[in-house]
């Protein structure tokens, strides 16, 4: 609206002095030497106006003349760019898509339009890297680098190409450079990160996830666990040779991340030292509420020095009650009491605590219940069983991360370098796909699993055979000193009296007949006759192996050689008519 109304003010104020110009009489003259002009004040002012129109038209076609090359070339430039930018943008499509081909001819396209800029260089490389062509995309990569505008891209492709090529000290070397140029470059804090703490560099390490801090790469808590896994790192290996730095460290790792389990083992440990059970009880047991750990009950075990086994196993009871039995880990829980009841000599206890998982159980109750029969009554052969059984049994859980089954905690992932990355849980590989593809146990260990302990143990001894119903079933405990005084007492036995136990040996032959654990001594086969050994003759690379005894063929077979002429058919005419028999 402002507009029109100063639009319409300067037609208004134009016409204005157009009719002052028109109203005023008189004449104006223009003398330049001998010429003389004169006019009327309006006609002057029009045929001024007409010059000053001619004026800007010929000045604007001068410079449109002038002009008209820059303009073509900026105009050629523009059509070239955008052709250019076309082509990167349906080589990036190609790209996303994988079409090699067409992704290197848009790439092709792009780099003789627009060589110089950046998203050019980028499909260049990353069509090469589709192509597998890992010279060509590093070269690319090394002169995006050198220039200012892209060199944090080419440091990245750089830092991806060292990895593809597993050349650990040239991608942490980039991502170093990187970190210097762009402190806030994600991939590059945790590729030095990760590096630093594969080496031991734990300050260095410190100093990064500071830095991550500072830049808002991770937000206060993950600031906080993470600083509590270094420093737990730190302790661990600082625990035999400066145990103050260790105890300090430790100690911080707990008040950051109380959850951690390495940390509140170590702590723990640290705390029982220095005769501060409580303490060291709540460490435990804060870590146990959040994670069930095995090392964990071991720790709360012997948290106070000179207790006796069946104290421990009290101390173990009162842990495991803390998680209920709806949750994943009261497994742990029950698996520990099982081990101090052992070490207690508690085996009814025990026992009840198995009970519930021997009917699929995994490799640590195996090899719990292999020891149980082997302490309890001194029966290797249900002991052996068992140990077959943890053979094939399901996996417990371990240190898991990215795949990587670890026997111990470690600080960072040795696939990703990713940090705090263990957790403990069961192997991926080690789940069932189901029930029909498990492996199914066999006779012989059904059959030691079945028979009762006292016959298992009686069976050994072949050289008394009165021993099993006179007093090998009485002593149940002391299995183990069977064999030499009973020995002793019955050798003066009726020779009827074998007939009975004759069917014990029956029932246990499956058991002798198989050959678990037996030397080979035993099966009276014999050694068949040695293979003498054939020496092959190797000539050398360069020898043409030339034959003793010449060509062999049928013409040769059949007329001979002149050194065989005394034994061989002659050739040409005489041949012939030796064939005839003339």
């Amino acid at each position: 609206m402002l507009r029109i109304v100063l639009f319409l003010v300067l037609i208004a104020l134009a016409a204005a002095g157009a009719a002052w110009v028109a109203d005023q009489p008189g004449e104006l003259v223009l003398t330049a030497g001998g010429f003389r002009a004169t006019t009327t004040l309006p006609r002057f002012v029009f045929l001024l106006g007409l010059f000053a129109a001619a004026v800007v038209l010929v000045w604007s076609l001068v410079t449109m003349i002038w002009r008209a090359p820059g303009r073509l070339r900026r105009r050629r430039h523009d059509k070239r760019h955008a052709r250019g930018r076309h082509a990167i943008t349906h080589g990036l499509l190609a790209i996303g898509h994988g079409d090699t081909a067409l992704a290197r001819r848009h790439a092709d396209t792009a780099r003789r339009l627009a060589a110089n800029d950046p998203l050019a260089l980028l499909l260049h490389a990353q069509s090469a890297q589709l192509e597998g062509n890992r010279d060509e995309a590093q070269r690319v990569f090394r002169a995006m680098a050198e220039r200012e505008d892209t060199r944090l891209l080419g440091l990245r492709g750089l830092f991806i190409e060292a990895q593809r090529a597993d050349d650990a000290v040239g991608a942490v070397m980039i991502a170093e450079e990187a970190i210097k140029l762009s402190p806030s470059s994600t991939w590059a804090s945790h590729a030095v990160l990760g590096f630093r703490c594969a080496r031991g560099d734990w300050s260095g390490a410190l100093a990064i996830l500071d830095s991550n801090l500072s830049s808002g790469l991770i937000d206060r808590q993950a600031y906080r666990r993470q600083r509590g896994v270094l420093l737990a790192a730190r302790a661990l290996e600082l625990e035999t040779m400066d145990r103050d730095v260790a105890r300090e460290s430790v100690m911080e790792a707990v008040k950051l991340a109380p959850t951690l389990v390495p940390a509140a083992v170590l702590a723990a440990k640290f705390e029982s030292e220095a005769h501060q059970v409580r303490r060291a009880m709540k460490l435990v047991e804060a870590a146990w509420l959040a994670n069930p750990h095995p090392d964990l009950a071991d720790a709360y075990a012997h948290v106070k020095l000179g207790d006796s086994a069946r104290q421990r196993l009290q101390r173990v009871e009162t842990l495991a009650a803390k998680v209920p039995a709806d949750r994943v880990g009261h497994v742990e829980g029950q698996l520990a009491i099982a081990r101090a009841a052992i070490d207690a000599s508690e085996f009814a206890r025990a026992r009840a605590v198995l009970a519930p998982y021997v009917n699929d159980p995994t490799q640590r109750v195996a090899l719990l219940m292999a020891e149980l029969e082997r302490t309890e009554h001194g029966d290797s052969g249900r002991a052996r069983a068992w140990t077959l059984r943890a053979v094939r049994a399901r996996h417990d859980p371990a240190w898991t991360a990215d795949g990587y089954v670890s026997d111990r905690w470690r600080p960072v992932s040795p696939v990703t370098g990713r940090l705090d990355a263990f957790q403990w849980q069961t192997p991926v590989a080690s789940l069932p796909s189901g029930k029909g593809d498990m492996i199914e146990s066999s006779a012989f260990e059904e059959a030691m699993l079945a028979a009762p302990p006292p016959k298992r143990v009686t069976a050994v001894p072949i050289e008394s055979p009165e021993e099993p119903p006179a007093t090998a079933p009485d002593p149940a405990p002391a299995a183990q000193d069977n064999s030499p005084p009973v020995a002793e007492e019955e050798p003066a036995a009726t020779p009827a009296e074998p007939v009975q136990p004759a069917p014990e040996p029956a029932e246990s032959s499956p058991v002798a007949a198989t050959p678990v654990f037996r030397t080979r001594a035993d099966l009276g086969k014999p050694s068949p006759a040695p293979i003498p050994a054939v020496i092959p003759i190797i000539r050398a690379p360069d020898d043409p192996g030339i034959d003793d005894e010449g060509p062999s063929d049928e013409f040769t077979e059949q007329i001979g050689t002149p050194r065989d002429a005394a034994k061989a058919q002659a050739g040409g005419w005489r041949g012939f008519w030796s064939r005839w028999g003339a």
